[in-house]
């Protein structure tokens, strides 16, 4: 027999009674060995969440075998992953390096089960960045009469390369609401606020105005509702009246990368259901 390999079950449906039950009757006949289950029910929309991570084994086609019976009975929306592949991730960018460095270095030290084939930005300025850590970087200028073309090329290399999660890493364009619904519950935007909060230009300088005593940061899913997506992580720091602008953006701009890169993580951990306008995270 194989040595046994890790998988994810991720699991949804109406709540009723007994689920539990089944599905871990369900992995023990896919010879699986449970390594962590986390549940979840929403008392608002009535639906049951849960995670199971486990090992055996069996191939996918034996486990997928064992399993159906159990979630077809439930009408479940369901996935198995195996930990040992890499969620595929397409990386927008514009200027600021910040989030993107952060990604690929924690991706590079092991500490992001990702892999970025492709950096697209709408300017060339981060191109070094990109070829320091290896990673093919394309830029295209974006207008209002180019952004059809930018966009159409997002839709191109998720679908060639086998996307399975957009991250705007400080992307500084609003997607169109056709390429939003195309990426819906697939994409990650980074807030520079612990939203709801100072929008606009020069955010830090309208903190700094306004004498607040803590900045943050928000990952959340993207959609048509600007900065509005179901939110996944958030982070915040305390500052105080000495902080200038400068003091609070360099503050600001390690929340900024931690938040989204904690957000990227979760998501490749598929740790992440959406319930709907909120998130259930299961954490490890």
């Amino acid at each position: 027999m194989r040595d046994p390999q890790t998988w994810v079950l991720n699991f949804s449906c109406p709540d009723r009674a007994g689920i539990v039950h089944a599905v871990t009757g369900g992995v023990a006949a896919g010879a699986g060995n449970i390594l962590e289950l986390q549940q979840f029910s929403s008392q608002d929309t009535g639906r049951f969440f849960m995670r199971v991570e486990f090992e055996s084994p069996l191939s996918r086609e034996l486990l997928e075998r064992a399993l159906t019976p159990t979630v077809d009975g439930f009408h479940a929306e369901w996935s198995l992953v195996s930990t040992e592949r890499p969620t595929r991730v397409l990386v927008l960018a514009s200027k600021a390096g910040h989030c993107l460095n952060h990604l690929l270095f924690r991706q590079r030290s092991g500490q992001l089960n990702i892999e970025i084939p492709q950096i697209l930005a709408n300017h060339p300025d981060l191109g070094d960045l990109a070829a320091f850590y290896g990673v093919p970087f394309e830029h295209q200028p974006v207008s209002p009469q180019t952004k059809p073309a930018f966009e159409a090329r997002v839709r191109q290399i998720v679908e060639d390369e086998q996307i399975e999660l957009v991250v705007l890493a400080r992307y500084m364009q609003i997607l169109s609401p056709e390429l939003c619904d195309f990426l819906a519950g697939r994409a990650i935007n980074i807030h520079h606020s612990f939203l709801p909060g100072f929008k606009g230009a020069n955010p830090y300088r309208q903190a700094h105005a306004r004498g607040v005593k803590v900045i943050g940061a928000t990952a959340h899913f993207v959609t048509s509702d600007l900065d509005e997506g179901p939110i996944i992580e958030q982070n915040v720091v305390r500052v105080d009246h000495s902080q200038g602008p400068s003091a609070l953006m360099a503050l600001g701009q390690d929340e900024e990368s931690r938040t989204l890169t904690e957000a990227v993580k979760l998501f490749a951990e598929h740790r992440v259901f959406t319930d709907g306008q909120r998130t259930i995270i299961f954490r490890g």
